[in-house]
Protein backbone atom coordinates (compact mmCIF):
# COMPACT_ATOMS: atom_id res chain seq x y z
CA UNK A 1 0.00 0.00 0.00
CA UNK A 2 2.57 2.57 1.16
CA UNK A 3 5.06 1.54 -1.52
CA UNK A 4 2.55 2.16 -4.30
CA UNK A 5 1.74 5.60 -2.89
CA UNK A 6 5.42 6.45 -2.66
CA UNK A 7 6.06 5.44 -6.25
CA UNK A 8 3.18 7.52 -7.57
CA UNK A 9 3.46 10.67 -5.45
CA UNK A 10 6.97 11.03 -4.08
CA UNK A 11 8.86 11.38 -7.34
CA UNK A 12 10.24 14.87 -6.85
CA UNK A 13 11.18 17.33 -4.13
CA UNK A 14 7.67 18.44 -3.20
CA UNK A 15 6.18 19.15 0.22
CA UNK A 16 5.23 15.51 0.70
CA UNK A 17 8.76 14.22 0.22
CA UNK A 18 10.02 16.92 2.60
CA UNK A 19 7.44 15.85 5.17
CA UNK A 20 8.38 12.19 4.70
CA UNK A 21 12.06 12.97 5.26
CA UNK A 22 11.14 14.83 8.42
CA UNK A 23 9.29 11.75 9.66
CA UNK A 24 12.50 9.78 9.10
CA UNK A 25 14.42 12.34 11.18
CA UNK A 26 11.80 12.02 13.93
CA UNK A 27 12.22 8.25 14.02
CA UNK A 28 16.00 8.52 14.29
CA UNK A 29 15.64 11.00 17.16
CA UNK A 30 13.18 8.68 18.90
CA UNK A 31 15.63 5.79 18.69
CA UNK A 32 18.48 7.88 20.11
CA UNK A 33 16.25 9.00 22.99
CA UNK A 34 15.07 5.47 23.66
CA UNK A 35 18.55 3.94 23.73
CA UNK A 36 19.92 6.67 26.00
CA UNK A 37 16.96 6.49 28.40
CA UNK A 38 17.07 2.70 28.71
CA UNK A 39 20.83 2.81 29.22
CA UNK A 40 20.41 5.34 32.02
CA UNK A 41 17.59 3.45 33.78
CA UNK A 42 18.91 -0.07 33.47
CA UNK A 43 22.70 0.19 33.25
CA UNK A 44 23.75 3.33 35.12
CA UNK A 45 24.03 4.09 38.83
CA UNK A 46 23.99 7.85 38.33
CA UNK A 47 20.93 8.56 36.17
CA UNK A 48 23.17 10.45 33.74
CA UNK A 49 22.08 10.63 30.09
CA UNK A 50 24.54 11.42 27.30
CA UNK A 51 22.06 13.46 25.24
CA UNK A 52 19.55 16.23 25.96
CA UNK A 53 16.30 14.24 25.98
CA UNK A 54 14.08 17.27 26.49
CA UNK A 55 15.66 19.25 23.67
CA UNK A 56 15.27 16.32 21.29
CA UNK A 57 11.64 15.91 22.36
CA UNK A 58 11.02 19.57 21.51
CA UNK A 59 12.62 18.98 18.11
CA UNK A 60 10.30 16.01 17.47
CA UNK A 61 7.29 18.14 18.39
CA UNK A 62 8.44 20.86 16.00
CA UNK A 63 8.86 18.30 13.22
CA UNK A 64 5.33 16.99 13.86
CA UNK A 65 3.85 20.46 13.48
CA UNK A 66 5.86 21.07 10.33
CA UNK A 67 4.74 17.78 8.75
CA UNK A 68 1.11 18.72 9.41
CA UNK A 69 1.68 22.15 7.87
CA UNK A 70 3.35 20.71 4.78
CA UNK A 71 0.58 18.15 4.27
CA UNK A 72 -2.14 20.78 4.59
CA UNK A 73 -0.31 23.14 2.23
CA UNK A 74 0.16 20.39 -0.34
CA UNK A 75 -3.49 19.38 -0.17
CA UNK A 76 -4.65 22.97 -0.53
CA UNK A 77 -2.86 23.03 -3.89
CA UNK A 78 -3.47 19.52 -5.21
CA UNK A 79 -6.91 18.77 -3.78
CA UNK A 80 -8.29 15.49 -2.50
CA UNK A 81 -6.50 13.22 -5.01
CA UNK A 82 -3.42 13.21 -2.74
CA UNK A 83 -5.43 12.84 0.46
CA UNK A 84 -4.53 9.23 1.38
CA UNK A 85 -0.73 9.63 1.70
CA UNK A 86 -1.22 12.89 3.59
CA UNK A 87 -3.52 11.24 6.12
CA UNK A 88 -1.10 8.34 6.51
CA UNK A 89 1.83 10.69 7.15
CA UNK A 90 -0.11 12.63 9.76
CA UNK A 91 -1.12 9.38 11.47
CA UNK A 92 2.47 8.14 11.45
CA UNK A 93 3.97 11.29 12.97
CA UNK A 94 1.41 11.17 15.78
CA UNK A 95 2.69 7.70 16.69
CA UNK A 96 6.30 8.87 16.38
CA UNK A 97 5.61 11.79 18.73
CA UNK A 98 3.97 9.47 21.26
CA UNK A 99 7.01 7.17 21.23
CA UNK A 100 9.10 10.23 22.07
CA UNK A 101 6.84 10.96 25.03
CA UNK A 102 7.23 7.44 26.41
CA UNK A 103 11.01 7.52 26.05
CA UNK A 104 10.92 10.80 27.95
CA UNK A 105 8.90 9.02 30.66
CA UNK A 106 11.63 6.38 30.89
CA UNK A 107 14.24 9.12 31.22
CA UNK A 108 12.21 10.87 33.92
CA UNK A 109 12.10 7.61 35.87
CA UNK A 110 15.85 7.20 35.50
CA UNK A 111 16.37 10.64 37.03
CA UNK A 112 14.26 9.66 40.05
CA UNK A 113 15.58 6.10 40.35
CA UNK A 114 19.27 6.93 40.09
CA UNK A 115 20.52 3.43 40.88
CA UNK A 116 20.23 0.98 38.01
CA UNK A 117 16.81 -0.63 37.99
CA UNK A 118 16.83 -4.36 38.65
CA UNK A 119 13.78 -6.60 38.54
CA UNK A 120 14.73 -9.36 40.97
CA UNK A 121 13.00 -12.65 40.26
CA UNK A 122 11.43 -11.30 37.05
CA UNK A 123 14.67 -9.82 35.70
CA UNK A 124 14.92 -12.44 32.98
CA UNK A 125 11.34 -11.74 31.88
CA UNK A 126 11.99 -8.01 31.78
CA UNK A 127 15.19 -8.46 29.77
CA UNK A 128 13.29 -10.55 27.23
CA UNK A 129 10.65 -7.85 26.84
CA UNK A 130 13.33 -5.16 26.52
CA UNK A 131 15.11 -7.14 23.83
CA UNK A 132 11.96 -7.75 21.82
CA UNK A 133 10.74 -4.16 22.06
CA UNK A 134 14.15 -2.79 21.08
CA UNK A 135 14.32 -5.13 18.09
CA UNK A 136 10.78 -4.25 17.02
CA UNK A 137 11.49 -0.53 17.35
CA UNK A 138 14.73 -0.68 15.37
CA UNK A 139 13.30 -3.00 12.70
CA UNK A 140 10.21 -0.81 12.38
CA UNK A 141 12.34 2.19 11.43
CA UNK A 142 14.17 0.25 8.72
CA UNK A 143 10.94 -1.29 7.46
CA UNK A 144 9.14 2.04 7.24
CA UNK A 145 12.04 3.77 5.50
CA UNK A 146 12.40 0.91 3.00
CA UNK A 147 8.64 0.40 2.52
CA UNK A 148 9.30 -3.32 3.03
CA UNK A 149 5.84 -4.91 3.01
CA UNK A 150 7.03 -8.49 3.64
CA UNK A 151 9.06 -7.43 6.67
CA UNK A 152 6.15 -5.31 7.91
CA UNK A 153 3.87 -8.35 7.98
CA UNK A 154 6.52 -10.35 9.85
CA UNK A 155 6.88 -7.64 12.47
CA UNK A 156 3.12 -7.37 12.90
CA UNK A 157 3.03 -11.09 13.66
CA UNK A 158 5.94 -10.72 16.10
CA UNK A 159 4.01 -8.10 18.06
CA UNK A 160 0.86 -10.19 18.00
CA UNK A 161 2.93 -13.15 19.18
CA UNK A 162 3.41 -11.87 22.69
CA UNK A 163 5.13 -8.53 23.32
CA UNK A 164 1.95 -6.90 24.61
CA UNK A 165 1.00 -9.92 26.71
CA UNK A 166 4.53 -10.23 28.12
CA UNK A 167 4.47 -6.61 29.28
CA UNK A 168 1.05 -7.07 30.87
CA UNK A 169 2.19 -10.22 32.65
CA UNK A 170 5.07 -8.38 34.32
CA UNK A 171 2.85 -5.54 35.48
CA UNK A 172 0.06 -7.87 36.63
CA UNK A 173 2.41 -10.09 38.63
CA UNK A 174 3.66 -7.07 40.54
CA UNK A 175 0.19 -5.60 41.11
CA UNK A 176 -1.18 -9.01 42.20
CA UNK A 177 1.55 -9.37 44.81
CA UNK A 178 3.28 -12.33 43.16
CA UNK A 179 6.66 -10.56 43.11
CA UNK A 180 7.83 -10.34 46.71
CA UNK A 181 11.57 -9.83 46.39
CA UNK A 182 11.50 -6.19 45.22
CA UNK A 183 11.38 -3.07 47.40
CA UNK A 184 8.18 -1.12 46.80
CA UNK A 185 9.99 1.65 44.90
CA UNK A 186 11.66 -0.85 42.57
CA UNK A 187 8.42 -2.78 42.06
CA UNK A 188 6.57 0.40 41.09
CA UNK A 189 9.36 1.40 38.71
CA UNK A 190 9.45 -2.02 37.01
CA UNK A 191 5.66 -2.03 36.59
CA UNK A 192 5.72 1.44 35.02
CA UNK A 193 8.70 0.57 32.85
CA UNK A 194 6.93 -2.50 31.48
CA UNK A 195 3.92 -0.31 30.67
CA UNK A 196 6.10 2.23 28.85
CA UNK A 197 7.75 -0.54 26.84
CA UNK A 198 4.33 -1.89 25.88
CA UNK A 199 3.20 1.52 24.59
CA UNK A 200 6.42 2.03 22.62
CA UNK A 201 5.90 -1.37 21.01
CA UNK A 202 2.24 -0.58 20.28
CA UNK A 203 3.05 2.71 18.55
CA UNK A 204 5.86 1.00 16.64
CA UNK A 205 3.37 -1.59 15.49
CA UNK A 206 0.95 1.14 14.38
CA UNK A 207 3.66 2.65 12.19
CA UNK A 208 4.47 -0.76 10.73
CA UNK A 209 0.83 -1.28 9.74
CA UNK A 210 0.96 1.88 7.63
CA UNK A 211 3.36 0.08 5.27
CA UNK A 212 0.77 -2.54 4.29
CA UNK A 213 -2.63 -1.17 5.31
CA UNK A 214 -4.82 1.58 3.87
CA UNK A 215 -5.45 4.58 6.11
CA UNK A 216 -8.64 3.19 7.65
CA UNK A 217 -6.82 0.05 8.88
CA UNK A 218 -3.70 1.65 10.35
CA UNK A 219 -3.18 0.10 13.77
CA UNK A 220 -5.11 -3.05 12.87
CA UNK A 221 -4.06 -6.44 11.57
CA UNK A 222 -3.29 -6.91 7.89
CA UNK A 223 -6.22 -7.85 5.72
CA UNK A 224 -5.86 -9.02 2.13
CA UNK A 225 -7.55 -6.61 -0.31
CA UNK A 226 -10.96 -7.85 -1.50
Amino acid sequence: MWKSLLSSLFKEDNLYIQALNESYEMLDLDLSMYEASVESLRHSDTGDVNIDIYQLDKKINAYERDVRKKVMTHLSVTGSKDLAPGLILISVVIDIERIGDYTKNINDMAQQHTKRLKAGSIEEDLQLVESRVTSLFSDMIKTFKNSDEDKARQLMEAYKGGISNNCDEITNRIVNGEVTDLPSADAAAVALYARYLKRIAAHSRNIITSVVNPFDRIGYKYKEPA
